[in-house]
């Protein structure tokens, strides 16, 4: 296994930082050579499926795809921080691209975390080889991200002596990624045990891939639908070997393949934001530049680089833990797309505002970005099924801990504080303590029956974990003494007031929007959640907003 030991002694799956530079080094060539700007943008005008580069990037030449295999089947086993860096550099590429690359990677996964040896060596070896594309054939036009609704049917065949030889499969697949010309597909499908991944090879007889979907974003994507009359599946194609584990398997994979999707999101916002931070420097506009208005800086830009700078740092820390063997990281991961895609999704619409009319126009690349990330939204889990995840587990974990989940949040907050008094702890702790009290009321009044209580608890929660990760990244950088500590400080008390004002808003909305009219409660809760110390967060914003807006257009 691939093992890099960070200065700590710490030892991490994964590359050294020289090989992961050299494999970001390779995909940057791809942009002057392989993916140009007029090729994507002719990939993206034609929905045009590019298999001929996408093969050359996993071909000797090249061989991307080696990052995500293990050592023992070709590949060099690179780690959650590996893959999460080479995606977002993909990403601000063509996000229709990385999706391609990222199909085979989410593809390969079922084999990763459940094949025998025999078939991780067979079908990882493929893989490693260079000249297969993979697809992960799960989601169904009826059950969409609820998996426990499969209806595509996996049925045992038996020999004249009862054994099992093999599966008939009936039923269809929709939106799968690359589904059109993938090579083999690990397919889930319902057997009598329950849900079991399979591997289904192209050309396979009762298996259909079909035509590509006409899309709205991510044109240069294979979207493909899938079907199976009666395709005989060998047993010795079924995952792992045992039927029924499909499941868990999937499960397995969440927390990371999800953190993928947000390498990519955080990809695309960042290459809005280089599109749009250039552009403001040379754009006159009543006599100055763009990059000089307020109404260009601190409305379209400072907001949504401080939101992919948090994202970033939440990424980085659950990619860490992965990488240092945490397992059950599914909350943490959906944390990471539900805050990253939103954010890039609003960093790519502010951007096709800061260009005003070349925004519209496809040569600018940023409608092109927007249409693109807003599926990032979407798949592997919308961002309303995240919202139920993060609630309903948060939930349960701040009650079964009695309330040190976010009481040792705000704890280490206060304690960083301490030392560190100009990067937003306090505010960020204040928003875990009153997060904390929320939870507290919506279960003592049965308000997580709520629904939108629920979302609401789910975006305190989003916003109060990525604030945290946020205030430890600026520690980090300052401890270490690196030039970029005073931006990631100033961003961090930036994004500590927008914590402290969602945190604020939201616990208010839950308490008033409910119909609890007892002025009393009202007042208690208000004390409890101690409101008029979050909103102490606005002082200075501005002020550091144009501090980061000097360091963002170099003014």
């Amino acid at each position: 296994m691939a093992l890099f030991v960070t200065e700590t002694g710490t030892a991490l799956k994964g590359l050294d930082p020289e090989s992961r530079q050299m494999v970001i080094d390779t995909v940057r060539q791809l942009k002057k050579r392989l993916l140009t700007k007029e090729k994507i943008l002719e990939f993206d005008q034609n929905e045009f499926f590019p298999e001929e580069e996408i093969r050359k990037m996993l071909g000797p030449d090249i061989g991307l795809q080696l990052l995500f295999i293990p050592e023992a089947y070709g590949g060099m086993e690179g780690g959650a921080r590996d893959c999460c860096a080479i995606t977002y550099e993909m990403a601000q590429i063509c996000l229709g691209v990385a999706t391609a690359f990222f199909a085979i990677q989410l593809g390969a996964d079922p084999l990763i975390v459940g094949g025998t040896e025999e078939q991780k060596a067979k079908w990882l070896g493929r893989i490693a080889e260079g000249d297969t594309l993979v697809a992960y054939a799960v989601t169904e036009p009826g059950a969409g991200s609820n998996l426990a609704a499969l209806q595509t049917k996996a049925d045992p065949v038996l020999n004249e002596t009862g054994e099992i030889i093999g599966y008939k499969v009936n039923g269809s697949k929709q939106f799968i990624s690359t589904g059109g010309y993938a090579d083999f597909i690990t397919l889930l499908a319902v057997t009598p045990e329950g849900p079991t991944f399979f591997v289904v090879e192209k050309g396979t007889e009762g298996f259909i891939q079909g035509t590509g979907e006409e899309k709205h974003g991510i044109r240069a994507s294979n979207t493909s639908p899938l079907t199976f009359t009666d395709a005989f599946i060998p047993v010795e194609n079924l995952i792992g070997g045992t039927p029924g584990k499909g499941l868990k398997q999937a499960n397995e994979v969440f927390g990371y393949t999800r953190l993928m999707v947000a390498a990519m999101a955080l990809g695309a916002g960042k290459s809005a934001l280089d599109i749009v931070i250039p552009y403001a420097k040379e754009r006159i506009q009543f006599g100055s530049p763009l990059s000089e208005k307020q109404g260009y800086t601190h409305k379209l830009v400072v907001p949504n680089a401080v939101r992919l700078e948090a994202a970033a740092a939440h990424m980085e820390e659950v990619a860490t833990r992965l990488d240092a063997g945490d397992e059950d990281l599914q909350v943490e991961g959906a944390v990471s797309k539900l805050f990253t895609t939103e954010s890039a999704n609003k960093a790519a619409d502010d951007a096709m505002q800061a260009l005003g009319g070349y925004g519209y126009i496809s040569e600018y690349q940023v409608e092109k970005i927007k249409r693109d990330v807003k599926i990032t939204c979407i798949y592997e889990g919308t961002s309303e099924v995240l919202q139920n995840i993060i609630s309903t587990f948060r939930w349960k974990k701040t009650r079964k801990t009695k309330g040190d989940f976010y009481g040792a949040i705000c704890a280490e907050m206060e304690q960083m504080d301490a030392v560190l008094s100009d990067a937003g702890c306090r505010f960020y702790g204040l928003a875990a303590n009153a997060l904390n009290h929320v939870i507290t009321f919506a279960h003592d009044n049965r308000l997580t029956r709520k629904q939108y209580v629920m979302f609401a608890l789910a975006d305190m929660m989003t916003y109060v974990e990525v604030g945290a990760s946020m205030a430890r990244k600026a520690s980090a950088l300052v401890k270490a003494n690196r030039p970029e500590a005073e931006k990631i400080r100033v961003m961090s008390r930036i994004f500590a007031d927008e914590v402290a004002q969602l945190v604020a808003h939201n616990a208010l909305k839950i308490l008033m929007g409910t119909g609890i009219s007892d002025q009393q409660v009202r007042s208690d809760f208000i004390e409890k959640i101690s409101y008029n110390k979050l909103i102490d967060s606005y002082q200075n914003v501005i002020d550091d907003m144009d501090r980061i807006a000097d360091i963002l257009f170099e003014r």
